[in-house]
């Protein structure tokens, strides 16, 4: 495993880079409450014969950024790709890296060889209300921040979106300690600014015609399984996968029956990723 540092504008991207196939390569874009190391379990399963990229996303883990930039997610996705020689690559994102997955292979269909996308937030969306469990928990994970209460609100978080609303408790041992520590940083990090917006993808995803698996957690919230239908009927030749007993972020779950499924449903993607190409 290799770790540096990518500059996109004025930020310093923190990436690794572990494995030496010479075959697709794996871009894996995290969540907007983790950060990169919420894919160890998935690159240990995927092994070191998959050649594997991930990263920080500006305002998590160890990225540095400069105040007051304009900026884009998907820039700096092709600064990473550009910056490893990568022409082409399976792109996996969960729900904020999900929408830059699906950005992404949009703004640049050259630069994607395959989509797998994890609860994926999706540009452009239409705004869903909360079931009232997950709208009573939201509104005290409001509560907090305002009172700038950022242990509380970590805490409230995990529950929201690690465990599942209505399942507090759920995920337990290493696997909410790595949430909680990624989560942490994050709230506490210095603001890097919103992002310059996509073209709203939610009208135009038919048009994405590579190899895509979509996945959504049993106990995610409805918004995000309507995104999963969405884009299961809309993309050419999607599958959608529910995973059991699982909510926003299975792969950092600790759920080894979960990593299984999504290292499987990679493999899948990438092989018929190879053999478009090869055609």
């Amino acid at each position: 495993m290799s770790t540096f540092t990518v500059t996109s504008g004025l930020a310093a991207l923190a990436v690794e880079v572990q494995g030496t196939s010479d075959g697709l390569p794996i871009m894996l874009l995290h969540a907007g409450v983790t950060d990169r190391r919420s894919w160890s379990a998935l690159i240990d399963e995927l092994g070191d014969g998959v050649r594997t990229v991930r990263y920080d996303a500006r305002g998590y883990g160890d990225t540095r950024t400069a105040p007051d930039e304009r900026w884009s997610m998907v820039a700096d996705a092709v600064a990473v790709l550009d910056a490893l020689g990568i022409e082409r690559a399976v792109v996996v994102g969960a729900s904020m890296g999900g929408a830059t997955a699906v950005d992404l292979a949009l703004a640049h269909p050259e630069r994607v060889a395959g989509l797998v996308l994890i609860g994926a937030a999706v540009s452009g969306s239409p705004d869903r209300a909360l079931d009232p469990v997950a709208a009573r928990l939201d509104a005290e994970i409001e509560d907090a921040a305002e009172q700038d209460d950022l242990d509380t609100v970590n805490a409230l978080e995990a529950h929201f979106w690690l465990d599942g609303p209505g399942h507090e408790g759920r995920v337990s041992g290493a696997a909410r300690a790595l949430f909680l520590d990624m989560n942490g940083r994050a709230l506490s990090a210095a603001d890097p600014g919103e992002p310059l917006p996509e073209e709203d993808a939610w009208p135009r995803t038919r048009t994405i015609r590579v190899p895509t698996a979509v996945v959504v957690g049993e106990y995610d919230l409805s918004e995000f399984h309507d995104n999963a239908r969405h884009l299961a009927e809309t993309i050419p030749g999607a599958r959608l996968t529910r995973l059991p007993c699982t909510a926003h972020v299975p792969h950092a779950e600790g759920d080894d029956a979960a990593v299984r499924a999504i290292a499987a449903l990679i493999g899948q993607v990438v092989r018929a990723a190879a053999a478009t190409v090869t055609r």
